[in-house]
């Protein structure tokens, strides 16, 4: 079975394949913190779009928000993702009132970062 399971054309697992892997290991692995995704992305009518933008859905907010640990996670993928000029921004920002970014190139890279930050910033591991 090919790791992409979103295009059997792509080698390259797609960023929603890696953040949707990451994810679900997250939640196996840390039952009691919780993550959540910002619906910030994908394709939309201009309609939609508009909406969700007056009611404050802002271009390049991270993908996940862990809020125990005041963590934000922007997923790419393992090759070829970048982040855009909207999300270093947004990430900037976010250091600098306090939040802890990463920025996880596939899911196997975010999981290990979440590794390291958990094991070095949690109060109960």
């Amino acid at each position: 079975m090919p790791l992409n399971m979103d295009s059997q054309k792509d080698t390259i697992p797609t960023e929603h394949f890696e953040q949707r892997e990451f994810v679900k290991w997250f939640r196996q692995t840390f039952r009691d913190v919780r993550i959540f995704a910002i619906a910030n992305g994908g394709a939309r009518s201009k309609a939609t779009a508009g909406r969700l933008k007056a009611e404050g859905v802002a271009s390049g907010v991270p993908d996940l928000f862990v809020p125990a640990w005041r963590l934000w996670i922007e997923m790419k993928r393992a090759k070829g993702g970048s982040l855009s000029p909207e999300q270093k921004d947004w990430i900037k920002y976010l250091e600098s009132v306090g939040f802890c970014c990463i920025v996880g190139k596939g899911a196997e890279d975010a999981k290990r970062q979440i590794s390291a930050f958990s094991s070095t910033n949690r109060e109960n591991p």
